[in-house]
């Protein structure tokens, strides 16, 4: 089941927020787990047996190194590294062990058959969620949960569970056993569960339509290249946050606060910047649970070097089993190596034109970096950058490209503005004017409803609604 589908919408979710909201306070959890095991194994109920598993390792490995944290703190090390260990042989076996059989293959030329693994949804954030608690209670950062059914509706809990952000224990501990809940919370949640899910499917489905045009096409040319780039980029964009954003409306629903996970990536003048504002969760654990152990940049360079080359290529392969992810995640270790040796200082200072340029540099080398994210393989993406730049023979325009961009050209505009912070900061500005902010109190929930009905007629009569997050 996922956010942007009719039974979640119209039967699961009022579902569940109506036992939510009759239940006593003792129980609140309770529903909220109960609900989230079923959503989850709405389409595959084997998976409940995996994550629960996964879950009860967590917990007992939790109480263990709590156990002896501050008398035997050599043992709890141990018990730690069992930890860290057996999450990520067991997000190995299942996401990765194909990718390696198969690389094997093809530098030793064998033909080792693959397992052909079914890959569980939400695999590597569940998985990271519970490393990252089980590390924060050897490290005194977070109180050990000794709830079995507490950890489990935070890892488990449905909103965040297959698409993220990535939630930290901390963040919520004490919410799971003391939150608000009110008419004004709920509200807020609505508001952004519906712009949420709009972005994903108003924006990011239609998009995407673009590009499976360009993989079909029998016309490519340079400027549908582009075309795709950019379509893709933003489509990427708009199921990534607008899956987030339902996520954090959905917390707020049940009265949970979830950190942000995107903050206008394309508004940036680096790429240093852009990744402060894109996929913030897995970034900053990133940052906290791989590069700061390894030294940081508090080492000498060729160490620090090496540091950032292990975190962008294992954040590369997070993202999917194939070597053009590894590539994705080094391509942009290199981008950041270079901005921090030489030029990022000068970028941060530029203003004026220079500023515009800026953005043209970060633009550039992202649209770059996605169609490198989303090619079948190295050489697919190699011949489509080189498209791009005019180093092939291909024509620079055919009909289809035309026909292509009259059919989505409003659509890409409204995309490309939608990526900026423009509607919330002109919504901003006329709510300091009190007539203004009374007509926008009136509008909004119309607007909001507005939305919610073409989401709902799009589902009905449309059967593109692809789901990006499969492959994590």
């Amino acid at each position: 089941m996922v956010f942007s589908s009719i039974p979640f919408l119209y039967y699961f979710l009022p579902a569940v927020l109506l036992l939510y909201l009759i239940a006593p306070k003792k129980l609140k959890n309770t529903v909220l787990l109960i609900s989230s095991l079923f959503f989850y194994g709405w389409g595959e109920p084997r998976l409940l047996i995996m994550i629960l598993a996964s879950i009860f390792a967590g917990y007992i490995f939790g109480l263990l190194i709590d156990r002896f944290n501050n008398t035997k703190r050599w043992l709890a090390r141990i018990f730690l590294i069992l930890s860290v260990s057996s999450s990520l042989l067991t997000l190995g076996y299942f996401k990765y062990a194909d990718f390696l059989i198969s690389s094997f293959n093809s530098v030793f030329g064998l033909s080792i058959p693959l397992l052909k693994i079914a890959l569980p949804i939400g695999i590597s954030f569940y998985t990271f969620q519970i490393l990252s608690y089980t590390v924060d209670v050897y490290r005194h950062d977070a109180p050990v949960q000794k709830s079995f059914f507490k950890l489990a509706t935070y890892i488990a809990m449905f909103p965040q569970l297959i698409a993220g952000p990535i939630v930290r224990y901390t963040t919520i501990a004490e919410q799971l056993d003391e939150r608000t809940h009110s008419f004004e919370y709920t509200a807020l949640g609505i508001r952004r569960f519906i712009i949420g899910l709009s972005k994903k499917v108003l924006l990011a489905n239609t998009l995407g339509e673009v590009c499976s045009g360009f993989a079909t096409t029998s016309s490519p040319s340079v400027l549908y290249t582009w075309l795709y780039a950019i379509t893709f980029t933003l489509q990427t964009y708009f199921d990534f946050s607008g899956y987030s954003d339902m996520a954090i409306g959905l917390g707020k629903m049940f009265g949970f606060d979830f950190l942000e996970n995107f903050n206008y990536p394309f508004i940036s003048a680096s790429i240093t910047d852009f990744w402060r504002r894109w996929h913030i969760s897995l970034g900053t654990w990133f940052r906290d649970y791989v590069y700061i152990p390894l030294g940081g940049n508090r080492v000498k360079l060729p160490r620090y070097l090496l540091n950032i080359f292990i975190v962008w290529a294992l954040t590369g392969l997070w993202h999917g089993a194939s070597w053009n992810f590894v590539l994705w995640g080094v391509y942009f270790g290199i981008l950041l190596i270079i901005e921090k040796l030489f030029i990022y200082k000068h970028l941060e200072k530029t203003k004026g034109f220079l500023r515009i340029i800026n953005h043209i540099y970060v633009f550039i080398f992202v649209l770059m970096s996605f169609v490198l994210f989303n090619a079948e393989n190295i050489p697919a993406a190699i011949t489509q950058i080189g498209t791009m730049f005019g180093f092939t023979s291909l024509p620079f325009a055919t009909e289809e490209t035309i026909y292509t961009l009259r059919n989505f050209g409003v659509l890409l505009a409204l995309g490309v503005i939608a990526s900026t912070p423009f509607a919330k900061n002109t919504l901003s500005k006329l709510r300091e004017k009190s007539i203004f902010e009374k007509i926008i109190n009136v509008l909004e929930p119309i607007v909001l409803l507005l939305l919610l009905l073409a989401v709902t007629a799009y589902l009905v009569d449309g059967s593109f609604n692809p789901f990006l997050y499969f492959r994590f």
